[in-house]
C-alpha cells in the first residue's frame, strides 16, 4: 500500500514538473548592436546566442560575438579593434509576462586584435584572454534588448617609436535582437 502510494505521488509530481513550464525551452537569439569601447570611439556588433530553458525564469546559453570598433585620436591618428568572443552566460528572469525583465553574467574567451595607425608608424596586436560580463535586459514577445559590460583585459603594445601602449579591451554592448523558438507553449 506505502509503495503504491509513493509511485502515484511520484508521478502528480513529475507530471506537475513537466507542465510547469510555461515556455518553451530551446531559444536562438539573433541580435545586432553598438559596442562602445571603455577608451572611446565606437561601433558595430552582431551575435548568435542559442540558449536552454532550464525552468521558465533560468535559462543558459552559449553566445558567439563579433564586435568591430574605431577610435580618432586628434588629426592624424587612428586606432581599430575586432572582438570576437565565445561564452557560457546565465539569465535569470523575474517574470513570466509579456515584458519579462533579466539579469545574468557570462564568462569566456575573448580574440583579439587591434591596429593604430599614426604619422610615427604603426602597430597590430592579437591574442586571446579570458573574460566576463554582467547584463541585464528584457525580452518583450520575440523581440530582446539587453545591455551589457564586457570585462576584457587590458594588452600591452610596442610602438614603432619604442613607446609601450596599453590598450583597453573592454566595451559596453547594446544589442536589440529577436528570437525564435522559446516562446510561450
Amino acid at each position: 500500500m506505502k509503495k503504491s502510494i509513493f509511485i502515484a505521488i511520484f508521478s502528480l509530481l513529475v507530471m506537475g514538473a513537466a507542465n510547469a513550464q510555461e515556455f518553451k525551452p530551446f531559444q536562438l537569439y539573433l541580435g545586432l548592436g553598438y559596442a562602445m569601447p571603455a577608451d572611446g570611439g565606437g561601433g558595430i556588433l552582431v551575435d548568435v546566442e542559442p540558449a536552454y530553458r532550464i525552468s521558465d525564469q533560468i535559462a543558459v546559453g552559449l553566445r558567439l560575438e563579433s564586435a568591430a570598433m574605431a577610435k580618432v585620436v586628434g588629426d592624424y591618428e587612428a586606432s581599430v579593434k575586432g572582438v570576437g568572443s565565445y561564452t557560457v552566460n546565465g539569465k535569470y528572469y523575474f517574470s513570466n509576462n509579456n515584458f519579462r525583465p533579466y539579469a545574468g553574467v557570462g564568462l569566456g574567451l575573448y580574440a583579439l586584435g587591434s591596429s593604430t595607425a599614426g604619422p610615427n608608424g604603426g602597430s597590430i596586436e592579437a591574442g586571446t584572454t579570458f573574460g566576463f560580463y554582467p547584463r541585464i535586459g528584457f525580452d518583450a514577445g520575440h523581440f530582446n534588448f539587453n545591455i551589457d559590460y564586457n570585462i576584457v583585459s587590458s594588452t600591452q603594445v610596442d610602438t614603432t617609436v619604442g613607446d609601450i601602449d596599453d590598450i583597453k579591451n573592454s566595451y559596453i554592448g547594446f544589442r536589440v535582437g529577436a528570437f525564435i523558438f522559446g516562446g510561450r507553449r
